[in-house]
């Protein structure tokens, strides 16, 4: 009940971010989405920094706009580009829940999120690159 309870509320934390999230380049977000695959940029240190995607820090609504009319490889092209972005987005929530939660449950479930997380990521890179829609 007690790890349902915890799922419910990170779920909902990582909607309300990436819902609150607004992008100042979602005018020109469908034709990036078309022509860019979603690769992470590394800082100096050589860290991914997951917060950098060609479609930038889309909301959740417009990450569903992006995929209305589309069918085929147009769609699984941007649904992969829309759900590695989700994905390092609870990456992100979860590495902070690690250092900075009071529960040990939590980091307990940040731990768990991190690597299933991660482990998804890896195969719809893999993917996007099977499938030609990164350069």
């Amino acid at each position: 009940m007690n790890k349902s309870i915890v799922f419910g509320i990170v779920g909902l934390i990582v909607g309300a971010v990436l819902s609150g999230t607004v992008v100042a380049s979602q005018m020109t977000a469908q034709s990036t989405a078309d022509t860019n695959a979603v690769v992470p940029a590394n800082d100096s240190m050589g860290t991914m920094d997951h917060s950098k995607t060609s479609m930038g820090q889309m909301s959740m609504d417009a990450m569903m706009s992006e995929l209305e009319g589309k069918t085929g490889d147009e769609f699984d092209k941007v649904f992969l580009q829309a759900m590695i972005a989700h994905h390092y987005g609870a990456v992100d929530m979860a590495k902070a829940a690690q250092t900075d939660a009071g529960h040990d449950e939590l980091k307990e479930l940040a731990n768990e999120i991190i690597s299933a997380q991660e482990k998804e990521i890896a195969q719809m890179m893999q993917w996007q690159k099977d499938w030609g829609y990164t350069q």
